[in-house]
């Protein structure tokens, strides 16, 4: 059985569900939103690739290294992005919070505070997890921004350590939070998430 198992996780009319063929057209239209793909620092699939991010995510699942959710507004059933599980190590039991991106329109909004909720949420209460990791570009400041409103440590910077999709090579910003920091980042995400509410 694999460490991290189907789930589907709600909050907020936010639905996290595992991410399959039938999100493409919705995905599609989420990264359209803003024409995400156009960033060099993220990893949205560009038009008339959504198909091959999909089924890359489902080889990564099959594998045991990635599991993705599609993120989806609960009322509409409206795709808004994506975001996954990644680097899964169930001996030491982490787990790192990754690929994630969303649609323009409900970036800065409380989706990605809701979602990271969840993912924490079920990381540390129900997987276990004694540590949730995550990686930025480091030119990506707003990520950076936004992981450290998490409550996460900067763990350091891995140097000359991926290409983007521009082909230059990047430096990668490691963040981590433990366990026994998790109920303190659960009340200050929970504050911050209903001021934007």
């Amino acid at each position: 059985m694999s460490f991290v198992a189907p789930v589907r996780l709600r909050q907020q009319g936010v639905l996290l569900e595992p991410l399959d063929l039938s999100h493409e057209q919705g995905l599609a239209s989420a990264a359209a939103d803003g024409e995400l793909w156009k960033l060099r620092i993220t990893s949205v699939p560009e038009p008339g690739q959504t198909r091959a991010y999909i089924e890359s995510a489902l080889q990564m699942r099959a594998e045991g290294h990635r599991f993705a959710f599609a993120v989806v507004e609960e009322t509409s059933g409206r795709v808004l992005g994506s975001t996954s599980y990644h680097d899964i190590l169930p001996a030491v039991k982490r787990v790192e919070i990754g690929y994630t991106w969303y649609a323009r329109s409900v970036q800065r909004t409380h989706v990605n505070t809701t979602c990271k909720l969840l993912m924490m949420g079920h990381a540390f209460d129900a997987l276990g997890c004694h540590v949730v990791g995550w990686r930025t570009d480091n030119y990506n400041f707003a990520s950076q921004k936004a992981i450290e409103r998490l409550g996460a440590k900067k763990d350091g910077v891995i140097r000359g350590h991926a290409l983007r999709r521009d082909g230059t090579i990047r430096d990668t910003v490691m963040y981590s939070m433990r366990s026994g920091e998790w109920p303190e980042a659960r009340a200050q995400l929970l504050y911050l998430r209903d001021l934007h509410a």
